[in-house]
């Protein structure tokens, strides 16, 4: 069988992780002076509480030992492993690994190993990890396992808003100006991922006509939604993101169980902040 690996950008339980037996490598995470590993040493919450108190975590990708140490183990045993990474516009993470696998290769020419830019974050990335995981569990082979990842991360529409323009604007993701503006007129954005990139759609004045906006953008841009998960991370703010689902539910007749509702990691969570809301879905049928 073909081993999935996954970071902790995909912002998937370790329940998903030991359904599906991946393998997950965690990005890092600073806060006051000290480094934790994602989802391992430290919880999404600690980070939504200390940015709550005014502290500004950082992040870090990847270790290239961590996947010299990981990859060098499967190419010894000729295990066939498939790397779906976090979005190469907004982590470093993926570039790492290429280049740690090329080193691995020159011992081992015939390593078993691809690396695959998903260009998706958050439950998108997690999603895309899902279904390649399932298609593993099927049995499918490597070549069909990165199709399946390259098509799906392809068509996975991220649409979220955050709470707080502040926060973007620290991770230099938002003019001052914006941020400043934006919160006085508590002006609420929506933004995508396009291409990997997180790009502003529109601005919403106050949180009623928000989640109705999002909902417009999904059914302008999704299909088949009673065919596929659905996703929804959220920055500590469970009660919002079930509302969000609640909603998805009475409108395009999606069942409860099938829509996906994780927090958003401490990684992603220390950029965009607490009362994030991302919704995720596919724009093509799933495969």
């Amino acid at each position: 069988m073909v081993k999935i690996l996954a970071d902790s950008a995909s912002d998937l339980s370790m329940n998903h992780y030991n359904e599906f037996d991946l393998e997950m490598v965690p990005l890092t995470v600073h806060l006051d002076e000290k480094e934790y590993k994602d989802n391992v040493e430290i919880q999404p919450k600690t980070i939504y509480d200390a940015m709550r108190n005014g502290k500004s975590p950082k992040t870090s990708q990847v270790s290239p030992d961590t996947f010299h140490n990981l990859f060098t183990t499967y190419a010894e045993k000729n295990e066939s492993l498939v790397y779906l990474a976090f979005s190469s516009e907004l982590s470093g993470t993926y570039q790492t690994a290429k280049m740690m696998l090329e080193e691995v290769k020159e011992t081992y020419p015939d390593a078993p190993i691809q690396v695959v830019d998903t260009k998706c974050a958050s439950i998108g990335y997690g999603l895309v990890v899902l279904y390649a995981a399932k298609a593993a569990k099927d049995g499918a082979s490597a070549e069909e396992i990165v199709e399946s990842a390259q098509y799906h991360a392809a068509h996975m529409e991220h649409i979220f808003t955050v709470d707080d323009l502040e926060y973007l604007y620290r991770g230099g993701r938002v003019s001052k100006t914006a941020a400043f503006v934006g919160t006085l007129l508590k002006i609420k954005p929506i933004l995508h991922v396009e291409d990997g990139k997180l790009i502003p759609l529109e601005k919403i004045r106050g949180s009623k006509k928000l989640f109705n906006r999002m909902l417009d953008l999904m059914e302008k841009r999704g299909t088949d939604f009673t065919n596929q998960r659905i996703g929804i991370s959220h920055g500590d703010d469970l009660e919002r993101a079930e509302e969000l689902a609640g909603m998805i539910q009475e409108r395009f007749g999606v069942a409860k169980e099938d829509i996906l509702i994780e927090m958003v990691g401490a990684v992603i969570g220390a950029h965009a902040g607490p009362g994030t809301i991302a919704l995720f879905f596919l724009n093509k049928p799933h495969k």
